[in-house]
């Protein structure tokens, strides 16, 4: 049978589209391994034979996005508009360029227009929503909230439901999630990466994301499991065998550590700065001295295109070896270059170590541990890192900030516990913050009014806060101490003569109010009855009790009035 023209026509229309269409995807594929060297060289290929390809120009703006140069980006998009400037996917691109550049207007307006313009009588096109959904999600971090993560959030939902078979809508989804309720959305992130498995499951994608949900878990086993699934479907899955690098090294498995880097190295861009694994093996097996020498070797190298990773080795290299002051500029130059996104709690750790050596740095440790805090996903990761703050603190004598650290210890767990209310009041007591440490022990009262402490540290405070009676919190306070040791004499025998006595030596000696100062003393004398001190002012207190009182009681007398002067014993004036 003679095919006619128009059919063969056809049949090389489709050849030379599922051509282009392969060859973008195999663009796409080195953007999402980040191979970007190789994915910009694919794009500008095909660009070179078909300057009107909108996919390829499209994923070449995004993989230069993704590689750092912005301005690149904003030059494909810019020229590329020129020439069809009612190309949506190019619209959203450069809306995602203005977001990063920090125009929120500006981008939500091309948002706004590309999705319009590919609306349908069905509803709104799930490419565009998804290309919208990508650039809010890959610019937004916690730290700079560019973009509206809630919007991402909505349109991604829309678009999953216009097409339900996209793996890719389903990964940008599940990564929305984790960064819109960090801590928290890990379950929908979850549920989302599992659909883009079942929409595409040889998108390896989606299992490293699991893998990296489960890092946050600290779940290893599962960890390791989403890796492998990663490379199996995969096996030029880059970052899934740079993971796996780092994982075998914590497991101090050098071997299988080498193996994994070489993997990475074989399927990876060409990179002058490889040898940053061999400095890293090295930093494992505490050769900090070699680690340092190829790291600064790498410096030499690469100069300004050094990558983050060489800095924060070198700066725990010269940690680990005690070096501070060398630690120093190597940890702020990790700062100044890393994206916000790839900071660990472990790397604000390492700042913090650096810094508490520093002489006048403690504001800067303090909101250093903070920071790991905030970065931190899982509440015990979060309290581990507190408590090494709060135990650094107290160490170097910095009470309140001790107290401070443990206000926010408080705060992160999810119960409360009446050992971290008691440490924060202590801390804060003996680092002279008497107003914080009164508010604990107030706290204390609040949540456990059958535990004496709270009574106590209020008591505490307040002979120091209202030492001169005026705020008349002092002796209410102090009478609430003495009635909950009351209620048990033999076990807060301490709090009982501590409280009596101070009540004592008030009404004898400020309120002038000798019916109470003998009430209390006779009280005193039920607990400790052979008492010399009790028993020798007693005949006073008698005499002083028949007369009528110079002030009523609750008030204070002026400065130097005469009368008994009782300050309590040994035990009575004990903290």
């Amino acid at each position: 049978m003679k095919k006619s023209p128009i059919t063969f026509f056809v049949a090389a229309w489709l050849m030379v589209t599922v051509v282009q269409a392969q060859s973008v995807q195999d663009g796409i594929n080195d953007y999402y391994a980040e191979r970007y060297k190789g994915a910009r060289a694919t794009f500008e290929k095909l660009l070179a034979s078909n300057p009107n390809n909108i996919d390829a120009t499209y994923w070449l703006g995004q993989t230069l996005i993704a590689a750092g140069d912005v301005p690149a980006a904003r030059d494909v998009y810019a020229k590329a508009l020129m020439a069809s400037a009612n190309a949506p996917l190019l619209i959203v691109g450069m809306g995602q360029v203005e977001l990063i550049e920090n125009k929120p207007g500006e981008a939500n307006q091309r948002f706004e227009a590309a999705i319009t313009m590919t609306r349908g009588k069905k509803g709104d096109d799930p490419v565009i929503l998804n290309a919208v959904g990508r650039a809010i999600v890959n610019t937004y971090t916690d730290k700079e909230k560019k973009g509206d993560i809630n919007y991402a959030l909505d349109k991604l939902e829309i678009a999953s439901q216009r097409d339900p078979n996209s793996a890719e809508i389903f990964l940008n989804l599940g990564n929305a999630y984790r960064k819109a309720k960090p801590g928290e959305g890990g379950g929908k992130a979850f549920e989302n990466y599992k659909k883009a498995n079942t929409a595409n499951p040889n998108f390896a994608p989606p299992y490293f994301k699991l893998a990296q949900l489960f890092r946050t878990q600290r779940n290893s086993d599962l960890y390791e499991q989403y890796l492998d699934d990663a490379i199996t479907k995969d096996p030029r899955f880059a970052p899934a065998y740079y993971e796996l690098y780092y994982y075998k090294l914590g497991k101090l498995d050098f071997a299988a550590a080498q193996d994994m880097a070489a993997k990475y190295i074989n399927n990876s861009d060409p990179d002058p700065q490889a040898d940053h694994f061999k400095a890293q093996t090295y930093w494992a097996e505490k050769k900090y001295d070699e680690a340092i020498r190829i790291s600064k070797e790498i410096i030499s190298r690469a100069g300004t295109q050094t990558k983050p990773r060489t800095y924060i080795l070198l700066a725990d290299s010269y940690l680990s070896k005690g070096d501070t002051l060398a630690a120093k500029p190597f940890i702020d130059d990790y700062f100044a270059k890393a994206k916000p996104e790839d900071v660990t709690p472990i790397h604000h750790k390492i700042k913090a170590d650096i810094y508490s050596a520093i002489p006048g740095q403690e504001d800067v440790v303090y909101n250093v541990y903070l920071e790991a805090v905030k970065a931190d996903t899982t509440i015990d990761g979060k309290v581990d890192l507190l408590k090494q703050a709060a135990a650094l603190f107290r160490k170097k004598g910095l009470r309140e900030k001790e107290g401070d650290i443990i206000a926010v210890l408080i705060q992160t767990k999810p119960k409360l516990s009446i050992n971290d209310v008691f440490d924060a009041t202590r801390a804060y007591y003996f680092g002279q913050a008497y107003t914080k440490s009164y508010d604990m022990a107030v706290k204390l009262v609040e949540n456990f009014p059958n535990e004496v402490y709270g009574y106590q540290w209020k008591f505490n405070n307040l002979k120091i806060l209202d030492s001169s009676y005026t705020e008349n919190k002092l002796v209410p306070a102090a009478i609430e101490y003495f009635e909950f040791a009351q209620k048990d004499t033999a076990k807060y025998r301490k709090d009982y003569m501590s409280s009596a006595g101070f009540l004592l030596g008030y009404y004898a000696n400020e309120a002038k109010d000798g019916v109470k100062a003998l009430e209390y003393l006779n009280k005193m004398l039920l607990v400790d009855p052979a008492n010399e001190n009790l028993l020798k002012i007693k005949p006073q207190i008698e005499k002083s009790a028949k007369q009528p009182p110079t002030k009523s009681s609750g008030q204070t007398s002026k400065p130097g009035s005469p009368g008994t002067k009782y300050s309590g014993n040994k035990e009575s004036n004990s903290v």
